[in-house]
């Protein structure tokens, strides 16, 4: 459920937002527009939010300064701790994962989160929006921003791009990792009760915005 890749954040911690600001160059694109992709999920989600994988809360804090209440369910306790220590007590968060979190303190109307939940199988993904579906009322939202492909060869260019490169790290996280195809997502998402909408951000990343119906 995602929680074997808590080594990788707790060595990542100290540098990811050296990362997401483009110091590891084999990264560039996929944090490019990274400032914006955080901004477009604030402004696509509602007042009170439940967000997996906060890292160290870059997205919390948008969502905190737009004025909305944000629970963040983050398994790595070095990410925990930054972003507790940059949001002081404008925002709470818990140990947990995408699917084994505690209840959030009040009732939410969007689920976020940004670069984090390719860390499920695909069957653990269709699990846990079937879980988000059993919380969210009519007309709320899943507001996701992560790595998806628009079909498998697509998916084998991009680590057969990365190799040729020279991007190795890069090459093994797509070969390691799991991210889905767009059919995949949008297979998921209708199943579980939900329309959803997916626009391309840079060569990696979508947002993807599913609707409760």
């Amino acid at each position: 459920m995602g929680r074997e890749f808590i080594p990788l954040f707790e060595d990542w911690a100290a540098t990811y937002d050296a990362t997401v600001n483009g110091a590891d160059k084999q990264y560039a694109e996929v944090f490019r527009g990274y400032e914006d992709i955080l901004d477009t999920i604030v402004s696509l989600s509602g007042s009170n939010v439940l967000e997996f994988g906060p890292g160290t809360g870059n997205l919390t804090a948008k969502l905190v300064d737009a004025n909305k209440k944000v629970f963040g369910v983050e398994p790595s306790p070095s990410m925990r701790k930054l972003a507790a220590d940059k949001l002081s007590d404008k925002a709470a968060f818990s140990d947990g994962d995408f699917l084994e979190f505690p209840d959030p303190p009040f009732q939410i109307d969007t689920i976020v989160s940004s670069y984090a939940f390719h860390h499920l199988t695909d069957e653990e993904k269709q699990t846990a929006v079937k879980q988000y579906g059993t919380i969210l009322q009519k007309h709320d939202k899943i507001v996701f921003a992560d790595t998806v492909f628009e079909d498998a060869e697509s998916y084998a260019e991009a680590i057969a791009k990365a190799s040729q490169n020279g991007y190795h790290q890069l090459a093994n996280d797509l070969k390691t990792e799991h991210y889905p195809t767009l059919e995949t997502m949008k297979t998921i998402f209708s199943a579980e009760g939900f329309t959803a909408r997916f626009t391309q951000q840079n060569d990696f990343v979508w947002i993807m915005e599913a609707i409760k119906r």
